[in-house]
C-alpha cells in the first residue's frame, strides 16, 4: 500500500550520503533523484524511502510521533542495519531485541542525521 515515505532534511549532501550506505547494506539503491530529492528502495515495484529539503523552503523538521519502519527478513539483518546506522552518526533509540507483547516482533530504532526516527523490525509469524 505504501509506495515511498519521505523524510526532511536540512542538509541533503549529508542526509544521502548516511543513507547511501545504510541502504547499501540491504541491497537498496537510488531509484530517483532531483535536485531537492533523492529516494531509494530494492526494485521498482518495492516501496521506498526518500530524503528532500522542504518544498517550502522552510527549515526541516521531525514529525513528532512519525516513525519510518524498515521491514527486513531476519533478526541477523536486522541487528547489522541497525548496527550501521549507529556507526553512520544516528543515535539510539533502543537497541535492537524482541519487542512489545506480540511474539516474534523483533526491533531496533535509531534517530538519523536529522533527528527523524526509524527502526528495522523482523516479524516471525510462526512465533505469533
Amino acid at each position: 500500500m505504501i509506495g515511498y515515505v519521505t523524510l526532511g532534511t536540512n542538509n541533503l549532501d549529508r542526509a544521502v550520503a548516511f543513507y547511501d550506505e545504510l541502504f547499501a547494506t540491504i541491497g537498496a539503491g537510488r531509484f530517483l533523484e532531483t535536485e531537492q530529492f533523492v529516494a531509494w528502495c530494492k526494485s521498482p515495484e518495492s516501496p521506498g524511502v526518500s530524503v528532500t529539503k522542504p518544498f517550502d523552503g522552510q527549515p526541516a523538521t521531525v514529525g513528532n510521533g512519525v516513525m519510518v519502519a524498515i521491514m527486513l527478513d531476519s533478526t541477523d539483518e536486522v541487528d547489522a542495519f541497525y548496527q550501521k546506522a549507529i556507526e553512520l552518526g544516528a543515535t539510539c533509540e533502543g537497541a535492537p531485541g524482541p519487542r512489545g507483547e506480540m511474539d516474534g516482533f523483533y526491533a531496533g530504532y535509531f534517530r538519523d542525521l536529522d533527528g527523524n526516527k526509524l527502526n528495522a523490525f523482523r516479524v516471525d509469524m510462526s512465533a505469533a
